[in-house]
């Protein structure tokens, strides 16, 4: 794998997905700002690209043809199945269980520690907007795209969706990644890069790590959807157009 300050960050990590944890480290965005260069993407990180480069190269063994193809030839209903299993499985779970948390540690240190009341605000607004987001995915997006997938197999003529292009729904899932994005940006903003104060009690602490582990799978979520499902749908809807 080929390495440059002037590839896409999403490049990178869909070529080789360890790469991942390097951005993630980093504080570089490779879900929702993944089309930027990396030399952009590590100036809004302020971090060297120098030093990235080096991060990167450490990651430069190349995956299994098995991995590397995991989910860039994947079936998208396949890629879609796993998206709802894994990552909004996770979303199910996580998101009452810390807005419950991010109450409990506003009221108890919110006079000390003012911005656990702004992390419980955002938090809350966040998991409400995911819990709609998915619902519409799992009810209209996703479907869909199996139910083209599998007629593009079989040699039928697309099903007429009442959205029109595929690429309407799939915008008004970008934007809406884009504000989970922010969301999750300020939230870890306001809680220091998620480093608990020295004398923080265990809930504290618990919050800050739940957070923590909320934005990285989130992350790869949005990764999957942004980086791999949407543009391979695009193209697919594209591809029977042009041939058609």
């Amino acid at each position: 794998m080929t390495l440059s300050a002037d590839q896409a960050v999403r490049d990178i990590a869909i070529e080789n997905p360890a790469t991942v944890r390097v951005f993630e480290s980093l504080g570089i965005d490779y879900c929702c700002g993944g089309k930027r260069p990396l030399r952009e993407a590590c100036e809004r990180a302020k971090v060297p690209v120098e030093r990235a480069l080096e991060l990167l190269a450490g990651t430069n063994t190349p995956p299994s043809p098995e991995e590397a193809a995991r989910w860039k030839d994947a079936k998208l209903a396949d890629l879609a199945a796993y998206i709802v299993e894994q990552h909004h499985a996770f979303v199910r779970r996580e998101a009452p269980r810390l807005e419950a948390l991010a109450g409990k540690v506003a009221e108890k240190h919110g006079e000390r520690n003012p911005e656990l009341s702004s992390i419980r605000d955002l938090f809350a607004a966040i998991a409400q907007e995911l819990f709609a987001h998915m619902m519409k995915e799992e009810n209209l997006l996703f479907p869909y795209l199996s139910q083209m997938e599998s007629g593009v197999l079989a040699g039928e003529p697309l099903p007429p969706p009442f959205f029109g292009s595929v690429q309407n729904p799939i915008a008004r899932m970008l934007a809406e990644h884009d504000d989970a994005g922010e969301l999750l940006a300020q939230i870890r903003k306001q809680a220091g890069g998620f480093h608990p104060p020295d004398d923080a009690c265990p809930s504290y602490r618990a919050l800050y790590h739940g957070l923590e582990e909320f934005e990285r799978d989130l992350h790869h979520h949005i990764h999957l959807e942004n980086n791999i499902l949407f543009p391979r749908a695009v193209n697919l809807e594209r591809d029977v157009h042009v041939t058609a």
